[in-house]
């Protein structure tokens, strides 16, 4: 349907859909540990049928217009993806959130997928507020915050319990006209 080129390594924004499913899953188990270190995203993908009941998932929100999932290829190898959360045209905001596996990290490829993503939410939908929400100790998560422009807007204490564990969540933004003005528009 698409493919956006996110520069000259090779990197490319394309749809992730429930056709994908095998692909999504060998992704997944390549990087299951390092992916779900904060968040458990993809963690109930255990097989081509889990994995392709996430994307489906994600097909109908995309049907409904509340959220959206793009993967990332590497020399037409998946190795992550962002998405959109809670999007809600009408209100202006959404969250915007992403996925790596191990070998795809220190590219740059989030944060120039994120830069599409944004500028799509931003200019094409009206989105005025777009959020990212990071817990307070995944550094490279909360680096593509700021390298995007946003602004931490504050720390919800001890909000999220992954593997045990309650972690704080930073709570980053930023609104179109700052958006516009870090971005030259």
């Amino acid at each position: 349907m698409y493919a956006i080129r996110l520069g000259d390594d090779g990197a490319e924004l394309r749809p992730l859909e429930p056709w994908h499913a095998e692909e999504f899953l060998a992704h997944l188990d390549r990087g299951r540990d390092f992916i779900n270190q904060y968040v458990p995203f993809g963690s109930k993908a255990t097989d081509v049928t889990g994995a392709r009941e996430v994307l489906r998932r994600y097909a109908d929100w995309r049907a409904a217009d509340t959220a959206s999932l793009h993967g990332l290829w590497l020399d037409d190898r998946l190795v992550g993806g962002v998405l959109t959360l809670n999007f809600d045209a009408g209100n202006g905001t959404c969250e915007v959130g992403c996925w790596l596996e191990p070998a795809a990290t220190g590219r740059g490829l989030v944060t120039r997928a994120m830069r599409v993503l944004i500028d799509w939410a931003v200019e094409q939908r009206g989105i005025h507020r777009v959020e990212w929400v990071a817990a307070a100790g995944n550094a490279p998560s909360i680096d593509v915050a700021r390298r995007l422009g946003m602004t931490r807007d504050g720390v919800r204490r001890a909000a999220h319990l992954h593997h045990g564990v309650r972690h704080d969540l930073e709570v980053w933004s930023v609104l179109a006209p700052e958006w516009r003005a870090h971005n030259d528009h």
